[in-house]
């Protein structure tokens, strides 16, 4: 049974993970790109077939189903995802979680809220989110559901 405070847990290792890989940006793309592997294999389920992942900014390919196409939104370089730009590059230097719900069925739970990155000037970004994690045998708490999207603006048209 996964416990609540394991996925507070793991939304704390994520954000550490995307503070990391910013830390990375001025190495060789080889590098980055290693580095990166470890650390969202680490987070991820694709050890099954297929995740679910709807990066936020994301407009040509909106869902992504497997680890080339995650590991392309966090650190671009992907002529098959050319609008990424490398998101976890950016760099930030904080993410926090401020969860609306968190539901837990067994091994299963899903979290539904706003996450905020901060600017190395301080500035917050808020992006809207909904994690699904599972617990594998071993313990571990992976992500295999990722959407998160920047929230509503309504616009003139509308």
């Amino acid at each position: 049974m996964i416990t609540l405070k394991e996925v507070q847990k793991a939304q704390l290792e994520w954000g550490n993970a995307i503070v990391e890989i910013g830390k990375l940006k001025n190495l060789p793309f080889d590098e980055i790109r290693e580095k990166t592997s470890d650390i969202i294999r680490k987070l991820y389920y694709f050890e099954k077939d297929h995740i679910m992942f709807k990066p936020t900014r994301a407009r040509e390919h909106p869902f992504r189903g497997d680890f080339e196409g995650a590991l392309s939104y966090f650190i671009g370089h992907n002529d098959s995802f050319d609008e990424d730009d490398g998101f976890a590059l950016q760099p930030w230097v904080a993410v926090r979680f401020d969860n609306f719900q968190i539901d837990i069925e067994n091994d299963r739970a899903f979290a539904m809220g706003e996450y905020f990155f901060t600017t190395e000037s301080g500035e917050e970004k808020k992006v809207e989110y909904t994690f699904g994690y599972v617990k594998l045998p071993t313990g571990e708490l992976k992500i295999d559901l990722h959407h998160s999207s920047v929230p509503f603006a309504p616009t003139l048209a509308q």
